[in-house]
């Protein structure tokens, strides 16, 4: 099972996460990833600078309200094959 974490910390959340937790739940759900894909929030990643901080198996990547899909595409899919 592939383990996404979003930090929910002030600064992160000041960029977003909100959005991006959001917009991954939904693409789970679309694509019937319930069973594969474990999605978690954290506070402080320890990189507020590069927020929205997220963890998909402990390789960190930033990810914004705008790039939720291009990560998605990008990074997610590719590793559930």
């Amino acid at each position: 099972m592939m383990k996404i974490t979003i930090c929910i910390g002030s600064s992160c959340h000041l960029k977003g996460s909100r959005e991006v937790v959001e917009s991954l739940q939904k693409l789970v759900a679309q694509n019937g990833l319930k069973d594969r894909i474990e999605l978690a929030g954290t506070f402080c990643l320890g990189k507020c600078q590069t927020g929205v901080n997220v963890l998909v198996d402990d390789e960190r990547f930033s990810v914004s309200p705008d790039t939720v899909e291009q990560f998605w595409k990008e990074t997610v899919q590719p590793r559930l094959k």
